[in-house]
C-alpha cells in the first residue's frame, strides 16, 4: 500500500491559475502530496473578476467522485465552489459515508466581488456541509454570512467561530481576519478552546485565491496526519509566505506565490519578484 499520502479538491476552475482547483492542485504539490480534483463548476475569471460561469451536470460531477474515491481514497478532502444546493447535497451525501478528514472553503465571493454563490446555497451549506466539517475556513464576509452577525473584531470573529462549531456542527472553525484592521489574525477554535495565528500585514494587491491556498494547505496536513492545530499552523505560514512574495502577475488582482515559501532568506530571488 502506498504510503504517499493524497488530497481531493472539490471545486470550481480557474483559468488564470490563480485560485479553485488549479490553485489547490499547485499546493498540494508543494505541500508534497498526491493531488486529485473533482471539477463542479467551469469558470470564466482572472485577475480583473469573473466573466462566465458554467456549472456541470449533477450526474457527471458525481461520476467524478466515484471515480476517485472507488480507486485512489484521499487521506483528506476539502471543498472550495460548490455553487448550486444539488452539488452540495451529493457531496454531503458521499463525504457521510467517510471519516475522511473534510475542509470547507466555503468560496462565496471572489476577491474581486463577483457573487459566486446564489442565496439559497449560501443558507444550504449551513445544513448539509458544515456539520460534516474537520474544518471550517471562511473569511469574514462568509463568516458573517454563515452565522447571522456581523464582525468587526477578534472577539467578534471568536464568537463567529464558537457559532460554526457548537450551533452548525463543525469540528473547528477558522475565522480569517484579513479583512479587519490590524495585524492579519486567523482565530481558530477547536470545540475547546481558542489559538490565535497573527502575520504582519503586507500592502499588496496580489491576493487572488488566498482561501484557496490557505484552506488547501490544511487539507494537505491534515492528509499527512497532522492535527487541526498543526495544519492551521503550516497553513497560516504557507499563505503569508505567498502573500509576502507577490508575482506580480495579472491586471487587476493577481495571484499569490505558490512557492513563496522557498524565498525565505534568499534575497538575490526576491528581487527577481519585485
Amino acid at each position: 500500500m502506498s504510503k504517499v499520502a493524497s488530497a481531493l479538491t472539490i471545486a470550481g476552475t480557474d483559468p488564470s491559475g490563480g485560485a479553485g482547483i488549479q490553485a489547490d492542485l499547485k499546493v498540494f504539490q508543494e505541500r508534497q502530496v498526491y493531488g486529485m480534483s473533482v471539477i463542479t463548476s467551469v469558470v470564466a475569471q482572472n485577475t480583473l473578476g469573473v466573466q462566465d460561469v458554467q456549472h456541470l451536470p449533477i450526474d457527471f460531477i458525481e461520476k467524478q467522485l466515484d471515480a476517485v474515491l472507488s480507486d485512489i481514497p484521499p487521506q483528506a478532502v476539502k471543498t472550495g465552489m460548490i455553487a448550486t444546493v444539488e452539488m452540495m447535497e451529493l457531496v454531503a451525501s458521499k463525504l457521510a459515508k467517510t471519516t475522511i478528514p473534510y475542509v470547507i472553503d466555503p468560496v462565496m465571493i471572489a476577491k474581486s466581488g463577483d457573487s459566486l454563490m446564489d442565496i439559497t446555497s449560501r443558507q444550504v451549506i449551513r445544513n448539509t456541509l458544515v456539520p460534516l466539517a474537520t474544518v471550517v475556513t471562511p473569511n469574514v464576509p462568509e463568516a458573517e454570512s454563515l452565522v447571522g452577525f456581523e464582525i468587526h473584531s477578534n472577539q467578534e470573529a471568536e464568537n463567529a467561530a464558537k457559532v460554526i462549531v457548537e450551533e452548525l456542527g463543525a469540528k473547528a472553525a477558522v475565522v480569517k481576519g484579513g479583512h479587519l484592521e490590524g495585524e492579519a489574525t486567523d482565530v481558530l477554535y477547536d470545540g475547546s478552546s481558542f489559538s490565535y495565528f497573527k502575520a504582519d500585514r503586507y500592502e499588496t494587491k496580489h491576493t487572488h485565491g488566498t482561501g484557496c491556498t490557505f484552506s488547501a494547505a490544511i487539507t494537505a496536513e491534515l492528509a499527512k496526519g497532522k492535527s487541526i492545530k498543526e495544519a492551521v499552523t503550516v497553513g497560516k505560514d504557507f499563505i503569508t509566505d505567498a502573500i509576502q512574495y507577490p508575482l506580480a502577475l495579472g491586471n487587476g488582482y493577481g495571484p499569490t506565490n505558490h512557492w513563496g515559501y522557498r524565498l525565505k532568506g534568499l534575497p538575490q530571488q526576491q528581487e527577481v519578484l519585485k
